[in-house]
């Protein structure tokens, strides 16, 4: 990352100064927008004299420095070329990577009660016995009641082998303290149960976002429901706001045997199309579940698999969203996320603002949209009416396959090669 502070060989002192003011962040964010932003006009904004407007303020906070900053990013029109603090970079960081240090909980709040809503397995929290239902009432010598949920969270992280003390209401009323030892655990994004429907063998998968695990916990499910003998699967990308670009790619390929997933134009008018290679790892019919909030690389994957006619896509227009996001930490610990690429899907089509048409527009009650949201077991059910009415689309080609018993994998021994590190990022 360019760091865009200018070399002062003549004034030490000042330059020192320079360096340890706010003014040195606002600078490397300057000239990442400079260097990278998607509209080489800026919006119609003097971007050059923005910097001298940004190096010629007197600050005197850091806070004040931020709130500069994000004024004059809100000029280029673009809610996605956004400034985060130290706490919302941190977060986002934990939140594409797929992995926190932490006791492996997730929680809720409700008025002043923090309850735990799930516990991820074989985490410390999985193995000290905390359920879901238990209250948490003290946190390392705080009580929860007047916290947030934020707050409750940035306490309850930390660094991994660090020690940590919860007291707890369980469901019986006892209370109990417990001293856990932080870890680094991997956050689950993906689920999956083979349903069986009248006579169809279905398998369901939910992504809830393209961290850097999405793609590897993909392969697993799709290997494992293939195992219970699934026989065509349903892909619900519902409320998936999106995450990494290379994980939506990756994740295209193993239902995509060959056609394009995804073109890209930058600023320069580049144009790089993004292909599938052959990888895929089944065959079986598909239908891709979505709604009003997938967004992005949920998008992505809709379109790549809509546009080759590979999946019938099933619920309501999704969000809109073509831009492409570069993320970069600046020297204090925030971030910012710059406007990098325009993307089209496979046919060419620019679904800003307006996104995904399904195939098969499936409306839900806002009662019905609730309970799904308050109770996931639900979803992927007979209690769920979207889910129900993709099952039925692909039935009919269920039945066809058994027929004349088509082969499950696409490209028989060839296996996707997932990326250690995922870059650009779709949030």
């Amino acid at each position: 990352m360019a760091t865009g502070v200018l070399p002062q060989t003549t004034q030490p002192a000042a330059a020192s100064s320079f360096r340890n003011s706010p003014k040195t962040v606002l600078d490397e964010a300057w000239q990442l927008v400079y260097e990278e932003y998607v509209d080489g006009d800026f919006n119609r904004v003097d971007w050059l004299g923005v910097r001298q407007t940004l190096l010629s303020g007197d600050y005197t906070s850091t806070d004040a420095a931020y709130g500069e900053l994000r004024r004059v990013l809100s000029s280029l029109n673009d809610p996605y070329t956004r400034f985060l603090n130290p706490a919302q970079y941190s977060a986002l960081t934990e939140q594409t990577s797929g992995e926190v240090s932490g006791v492996g909980i997730r929680l809720q709040k409700q008025g002043q009660e923090l309850t735990v809503t799930s516990v991820l397995e074989q985490s410390p929290a999985d193995r000290a016995g905390i359920r879901s239902g238990d209250k948490i009432l003290i946190i390392d010598g705080r009580s929860s009641r007047n916290l947030t949920l934020e707050g409750a969270s940035r306490l309850i992280r930390g660094d991994s082998g660090s020690q940590l003390s919860l007291t707890l209401r369980r469901l019986d009323n006892s209370e109990e303290t417990l001293i856990l030892t932080r870890e680094v655990v991997f956050v689950p994004t993906v689920t999956f149960e083979l349903h069986r429907d009248e006579d169809v063998s279905v398998g369901y998968i939910h992504l809830d976002e393209f961290s850097a695990h999405a793609a590897e916990q993909m392969l697993e499910a799709i290997d494992s429901l293939t195992e219970q003998g699934a026989e065509a699967f349903v892909l619900d990308l519902r409320g998936n706001p999106g995450g990494l670009l290379q994980a939506s790619i990756e994740i295209s390929r193993m239902w995509l045997p060959r056609g394009s997933i995804v073109r890209t134009v930058d600023r320069d008018g580049h144009d790089d199309e993004i292909t599938a290679n052959r990888t895929a790892v089944t065959d079986l019919p598909m239908a891709v579940l979505v709604n009003g909030q997938s967004a992005s690389s949920s998008e992505i994957v809709t379109g790549a698999l809509g546009d080759n006619d590979r999946a019938v896509i099933v619920g309501n227009p999704t969000f809109g969203k073509a831009l492409v996001q570069s993320l970069h930490g600046l020297s204090d610990g925030s971030g910012i996320a710059v406007t990098v690429a325009h993307y089209y899907t496979p046919d060419g089509t620019d679904i800003s603002t307006r996104g995904i048409t399904p195939d098969i527009n499936v409306s839900l009650t806002t009662q019905q949209q609730r309970e799904l949201e308050t109770n996931p077991a639900l979803r992927g059910t007979s209690e769920d009416l979207q889910f129900i009415r993709a099952v039925a689309a692909i039935r009919p080609e269920v039945l066809a396959r058994r027929q004349v018993s088509a082969p499950v994998l696409a490209s028989p021994g060839t296996r996707p090669q997932l990326p250690s590190q995922l870059g650009r990022i779709e949030p």
